[in-house]
């Protein structure tokens, strides 16, 4: 489903990726993971033509996405959803997943509402009233009302609490059982071992591992050397 093959880009005048490669298939979940700032959120950010793609090539179903700007993007099915969540404060829980509707697909407000019920119990809560970890979950349901065929999560546990992260986790599963793929960006080894089939690991933006995920788990050698602290 997407491809990304050799993928360099800058923040201006600096070079963050050094010929990225890595693909997620349809219906699988992909972890990205490594330590802070070694690439992970502008890999993402690539994705979608938020950051300078300077050579390689971004395939999405077959197509070739790299300079497409970022509304064709998504309107091509592709969500994002960020790290810094940016949620619309003032508006209610409600009215934030309404301005994430698009087109008349399968994701309705009632139905994510079945995935994520503690927003149907807060549907009329100002956004900005909510803890954290209700914010994430917001922010994921709001990116699903687009309807997309697959979801960047980018470090969707970073700074939650233990029983928010594994409510967080059920939640990203059970999208991942309806079938949608999803490309997850993580700090947090034991949170992506439980969602993802497949992981890459990215230090200092060049690809350092790629493989299933019990092969990750069971080389403490490759996770010393690139996700420990």
């Amino acid at each position: 489903m997407l491809t990304l093959d050799g993928v360099q880009a800058t923040y201006g005048p600096s070079r963050a990726l050094h010929g990225v490669s890595l693909e997620a298939r349809d219906g699988e979940v992909v972890s990205l993971l490594g330590r802070n700032g070694a690439g992970k959120s502008t890999t993402l950010k690539a994705i979608i033509s938020l950051v300078e793609v300077t050579s390689g090539a971004i395939r999405f179903d077959g197509r070739d996405i790299t300079r497409l700007p970022t509304h064709e993007i998504s309107r091509l099915g592709i969500g994002w959803v960020p790290e810094d969540r940016r949620i619309f404060s003032d508006l209610t829980v409600e009215e934030n997943l309404r301005v994430g509707e698009k087109g008349s697909g399968r994701w309705t407000a009632e139905r994510v509402y079945e995935f994520f019920p503690r927003l149907a119990e807060l549907a009329d809560r100002r956004a900005g009233s909510l803890s954290g970890g209700e914010q994430q979950m917001l922010t994921v349901a709001r990116t699903v009302m687009g309807n997309p065929r697959l979801l960047l999560l980018d470090e969707p546990s970073e700074g939650l609490a233990p029983v928010i992260v594994k409510a967080l986790g059920q939640q990203i599963a059970a999208l991942k059982r309806e079938g949608l793929t999803i490309l997850l960006s993580e700090q947090n080894l034991k949170f992506a071992a439980r969602l993802a089939d497949r992981a890459y690991i990215i230090e200092k933006g060049q690809i350092r591992f790629e493989g299933p995920m019990q092969q990750l788990l069971a080389d403490e050698s490759v996770r010393r050397a690139y996700l420990t602290v």
